[in-house]
């Protein structure tokens, strides 16, 4: 089966190879005879029932400052032309996200896009996450510094973070004599418009927060990612270093409990954070990361196990 994937992301000369979950899924894509195309979300395109981009199509290959050549940009319809969409562009979870959403969902009845856009709308990381509360640490949603207080006065210190951040962007801990707090909730509500998330602070980040992916609800691997020096961060763009784990009894029943939905949902690819082998901080379904480092110290082949699915699902289209 060779199929046209299109891969919607960010600007290829930009990434890191060494780490890039999209890439290695590119990668894979090219070795099973996959042609490859790819675009910016600021290049969809709507008429007359139509989505199309300008698309590059592309040759990729692990070689640093050399890892991929581009095509002439074509008009590619993405409904008729394109057997994949793999939806990874990074977040901010704009308005310019959301619409991409809105458009990519008018195709779904012809192309797989992976993951299911309308899912990913509805889905954002730290408010899916919210409908498994009882697996998280203490939470509120708000802009309120009231509240913000009154939930600090109760559990000590705290995390702030932005609802839809990413890559562990603006995070901040705030301990339990309220320094700052005031300052942060300011700053928050004059950068985004939408409510905070503020969390306890789990001492335990410092043992590591790790990144468990599920491939269509089944669990593929994971990686424990350690907090650099003077941090309480761990995402692996801040800084932060990985190491082979293995997940507990409460991680693999968080899984066991994820999974079916995600599986129902059309989210083929997805990382999940679990912080302390116990508490589940994050579903992350927009671009998912992490599988080049899972493959490395476990020896798996997490991308192959993601296309084996989008094989089967479009195959299933027939």
């Amino acid at each position: 089966m060779s199929l046209t994937v299109a891969v919607q992301m960010d600007p290829l000369a930009g990434i890191n190879i060494a780490g890039d979950s999209t890439f290695a899924l590119m990668l894979t894509a090219q070795a099973r005879g996959h042609r490859l195309f790819h675009y910016t979300a600021d290049a969809l395109n709507y008429a007359d029932g139509r989505v199309w981009a300008k698309a590059h199509p592309v040759t990729v290959r692990p070689e640093p400052g050399n890892h991929f050549t581009a095509g002439d940009p074509v008009s590619l319809d993405l409904g008729e032309e394109a057997d994949v969409v793999l939806m990874r562009q990074d977040p901010p979870f704009d308005l310019g996200y959301i619409t991409a959403t809105h458009l990519l969902e008018r195709i779904t009845d012809r192309t797989l896009v992976v993951n299911d856009p309308a899912q990913v709308r509805n889905a954002p990381e730290k408010v899916f996450v919210l409908d498994y509360a009882h697996f998280m640490p203490p939470t509120l949603v708000t802009r309120s510094l009231d509240e913000a207080r009154a939930f600090l006065a109760k559990h000590g210190s705290v995390v702030i973070k932005p609802l839809h951040g990413n890559g562990g962007k603006a995070i901040f801990k705030v301990d339990a004599d309220g320094q700052n707090l005031s300052a942060l909730i300011e700053v928050f509500n004059m950068t985004w418009p939408e409510p905070h998330m503020v969390q306890a602070f789990l001492p335990d980040v410092a043992k590591g927060d790790k990144r468990i992916v599920l491939v269509d609800g089944e669990i593929a691997g994971a990686i424990n990612r350690l907090p650099g020096e003077g941090e309480i961060r761990s995402n692996l763009a801040v800084g932060g270093s990985a190491e082979a784990t293995e997940l507990t009894q409460r991680e693999r029943e968080i899984c066991a409990e994820l999974g079916p939905e995600l599986k129902r949902r059309g989210l083929i690819f997805v990382g999940i954070d679990v912080i302390g082998g116990e508490w589940l901080t994050e579903i992350n379904v927009t671009s998912p990361t992490g599988i080049v480092a899972i493959d490395r110290f476990n020896g798996t082949d997490t991308a192959g196990a993601i296309f084996d699915v989008i094989e089967a699902k479009v195959a299933q289209r027939g």
